[in-house]
């Protein structure tokens, strides 16, 4: 049976290609010891600390974003009525959605944790809505010019106020 050059590279691309998916597999590691301590860094380590903290810091950056947002479009009086609706629209909910812990989640059945998921979705897109539509009211009430810093201005920053990050966590250039 004669094989032709097309079919023996195919093999081969196939045999070097399962070669080194073999070479590349870990094991993974041991499981914990029954009765063991869980040594996996707790949300707030890995996270900075203590979430009250790290939400007031958020809150401080959002107002100095905003500050300076509010500097830059060089607003008149007519417009500021449209600004307060939209910097309130902007700040979250006075407590911050609160994940459930791994013990209540393994508590909890399929079914639920999808329920769980599927009503913080919806809360998130609501105050998603809230802040959409406050932002095209308050950018219908800027002159064009004002509205050309904006654009450039909230091109930078995602949904609250931060710079978005690229790959692997490090921070994307800023636009200019």
């Amino acid at each position: 049976m004669m094989i032709s050059r097309k079919t023996r590279q195919i093999v081969w691309t196939g045999l070097l290609a399962s070669a080194a998916f073999a070479a590349s597999a870990q094991t993974p590691p041991p499981a914990p010891a029954a009765g063991a301590p869980d040594t996996a860094p707790r949300m707030e380590q890995r996270h900075g600390g203590d979430p009250a903290k790290r939400f007031e810091q958020m809150q401080q950056r959002r107002a100095q974003h905003l500050a300076a947002l509010k500097e830059k479009l060089k607003l008149d009086g007519s417009q500021e009525s449209a600004w307060g609706s939209f910097a309130a629209a902007q700040q979250p909910a006075a407590r911050p959605m609160q994940r459930p812990s791994r013990e209540e989640l393994a508590k909890m059945t399929t079914p639920q944790r999808l329920d769980l998921m599927q009503q913080r979705r919806a809360e998130r897109t609501a105050a998603f809505s809230k802040r959409a539509d406050a932002t095209r009211g308050f950018y219908a009430a800027l002159k064009p010019e004002q509205q050309k810093t904006f654009d450039a201005e909230t091109l930078r920053f995602g949904p609250h106020g931060e710079r978005h990050h690229g790959p692997h966590g490090h921070q994307a250039p800023a636009k200019s």
